[in-house]
């Protein structure tokens, strides 16, 4: 289903705009699984935009710089399963909207009070574990069909920047690389 819903959205999602944003969040999702083979312990988020992606973690340079350009290739050679990654926000928020709406339908109807909520407890905790399992599944193909694209097309890194900025607690610092893209 979720695929003929894609085959209908084509239009929208081959607008060059967004496909640009699918692309670059495919390298991204592509540059920290490379990442995360390379890089012990490695915590990291992203963010992408048409114009490139945010990687959020204190990585040296050089390694997001060789990580990129791997995936790129790999993506190139045919391994779009890169694009799509387990912790990616568009599995969380379909987790996020698929329990909000369990919890709800669990509760529909409940009388005004305290127990009459409280005995619908079971019922509110049974429909949002299966929504949290269907969630996941759900999360990677709505990845692989809508927010990412696994084929680069003719995608390019140009430049590869490093910003530092202290965390509001703790001393620490974020570092934060900016991989500006062009074409795609």
């Amino acid at each position: 289903m979720i695929e003929y819903m894609s085959l209908l959205a084509t239009p929208v999602l081959n607008a060059p705009v967004i496909r640009r944003v699918r692309r670059n969040h495919g390298l991204e999702h592509a540059t920290i699984h490379v990442l995360s083979r390379k890089v012990k312990n490695l915590s990291m988020a992203g963010r992408s935009t048409a114009r490139g992606f945010y990687l959020y973690g204190n990585v040296a340079t050089n390694e997001v710089e060789s990580a990129v350009n791997e995936a790129l290739n790999r993506m190139r050679g045919g391994e779009h399963g890169l694009a799509i990654h387990p912790n990616c926000g568009t599995g969380l928020v379909t987790a996020g909207l698929l329990t909000s709406f369990a919890a709800m339908a669990g509760t529909a109807g409940a009388k005004p009070g305290l127990a009459d909520r409280i005995a619908r407890l079971p019922s509110v905790v049974l429909l949002t574990m299966l929504s949290l399992v269907v969630a996941q599944p759900l999360g990677l193909s709505l990845q692989q069909h809508f927010t990412t694209l696994g084929d680069p097309g003719n995608l390019e890194v140009t430049e590869i920047s490093r910003s530092e900025f202290p965390m509001p607690l703790g001393g620490q610092r974020m570092t934060v690389h900016f991989v500006r893209t062009r074409a795609g």
